[in-house]
């Protein structure tokens, strides 16, 4: 009977051994998940989604904190519709949960001081940033809007952003098209970045 058991556990522990090399590479390839171009906030044109794209876009991706999500570990995809509304997600995998509330809280900070950044860059542009307020979604997500106005060329731009957090994984989402304040969809672009942090880890 001994010789039975020793016989089953050495069968049972080779098993689990192919079962942990079989799950291994799916875990390996598990990516956070993204918004469907259809979760954007509704427009009068269809959204168009790219596919998931490695690093970060070309110039940063971030109105006011280019550069400052690590292109190590980030993913992103753009949105755009007919009419010129636009729109990208980008999402980081930090080393760790701390490194993780260190970007949340930078990007923050460059996204409440936007509106002056820009003032001082451009003179003659006119540039206020606001903040939205936070997100009760996993570890939070914070909302801030962006509204310029050129003189010179008479063009006006409105421009929302979010930042969340879950655990170690970062999502930075904004929204732009040309108008003001009044025309951005701040409830939708709530609701955008809950479901952004949402699929986040479904």
């Amino acid at each position: 009977m001994s010789k039975l058991r020793t016989a089953l556990a050495t069968a049972a522990a080779a098993a689990l051994g192919l079962a942990a090399l079989a799950t291994a590479p799916a875990q390996a390839a598990a990516q956070p998940a993204f918004l469907a171009a259809s979760q954007m906030p509704p427009s009068s044109t269809p959204w168009t989604a790219t596919q998931v794209f490695t690093g970060v876009p070309e110039n940063g991706g971030a109105l006011c904190a280019p550069y400052k999500i690590p292109a190590q570990n980030t993913r992103y995809r753009e949105f755009g519709t007919e009419l010129d509304t636009n729109g990208v997600q980008i999402t980081t995998v930090a080393r760790t949960e701390a490194d993780a509330v260190k970007l949340v809280d930078t990007l923050r900070k460059a996204l409440a001081g936007c509106g002056p950044l820009l003032e001082r860059q451009n003179p003659g542009l006119r540039a206020v940033s606001a903040s939205h307020g936070t997100l009760a979604v996993e570890e939070g997500a914070w909302v801030y809007s962006l509204d310029t106005a050129d003189p010179q060329i008479g063009t006006t731009d409105i421009h929302l952003f979010s930042v969340g957090r879950d655990g170690r994984t970062v999502t930075f989402v904004r929204w732009g098209q040309m108008g003001d304040f009044e025309d951005a969809p701040l409830t939708a672009f709530r609701t955008t970045t809950r479901t952004a942090v949402n699929k986040i880890w479904p």
